[in-house]
């Protein structure tokens, strides 16, 4: 792939972009993630009582840190990647300069990634507010580190679909389909341990799943077994979504 040092001006002009609507984008990113933290881990988690030991609430948090990077990282790279390419025709006009097709799109996965960043970690100081903190000032940093990992995981997904998008309502089958239904089968909510052993067979095909069990354990400071094999999945399912979405969207681009 023709990828080179410029990735970093389209991130950084994403950046400058995105300026004039943070206020609002900000409220929009902890809006969904947010409710989920107050009605599932305050609402909820005073009948849950304790899971494996510990109050629901620090249960709760490390899934929802990843499940708002999710949400926000993909949103990003359907939706507004798809008003750039379409509408703003902004790719067209990048890719007339030096930027490479592969750069642009590759910048606009690394945009992604950093919104997702900015939601887990606008989650996480929520969080802290709430009393719910990281076992040491390292599994802080590390989670960070998680999110934007995951981050670039969700983004490239979302580039793949964007790819063959021909309109807006194509989003829906990804969203709905996948999506959401994959925010309540990979742990982030409940155990998965009580689940039907088909569903939980199901749920190890799941990124999100992966990603909550590295984030739980991390946030914790407590391993788990199996802890280095989701981190293999995702590191392979990452790889392969970045090459994939970068290729076919410069197919969608050129052609």
């Amino acid at each position: 792939m023709n990828l080179s040092y410029r990735i970093f001006y389209v991130l950084v002009r994403n950046i400058i972009s995105y300026k004039r609507f943070i206020l609002p984008t900000f409220a929009v990113s902890l809006g969904q993630p947010l409710f989920y933290l107050v009605t599932f881990g305050i609402g909820m988690g005073a009948y849950m009582g304790y899971v494996g030991g510990k109050p629901y609430l620090n249960f709760l948090v490390p899934g929802v840190l990843i499940s708002s990077v999710m949400l926000s990282s993909t949103f990003e790279c359907l939706y507004d990647t798809f008003v750039k390419m379409v509408h703003e025709r902004l790719y067209d006009s990048l890719i007339a300069t030096p930027v490479s097709a592969e750069d642009v799109v590759a910048g606009d996965i690394a945009w992604g990634a950093f919104r997702g960043l900015l939601s887990g970690v606008l989650m996480l100081v929520v969080a802290l507010f709430m009393g719910v903190h990281p076992a040491s000032v390292a599994s802080a940093l590390l989670i960070v580190a998680i999110m934007a990992f995951v981050g670039v995981l969700f983004s490239s997904l979302a580039m793949i679909v964007t790819s063959f998008a021909p309109n807006f309502d194509f989003f829906n089958y990804y969203t709905e389909l996948i999506i959401t239904p994959m925010l309540f089968f990979s742990g982030v909510f409940f155990p998965l341990d009580k689940f039907p052993q088909w569903l939980k067979v199901f749920a190890l095909f799941l990124p999100l799943t992966h990603a909550v069990n590295i984030s739980r354990a991390v946030f914790s400071g407590e391993a788990v077994p199996g802890l280095w094999w989701s981190l293999l999945i995702l590191v392979v399912m990452e790889a392969a979504a970045f090459v994939i979405g970068i290729r076919l969207m410069k197919r969608r681009l050129i052609t």
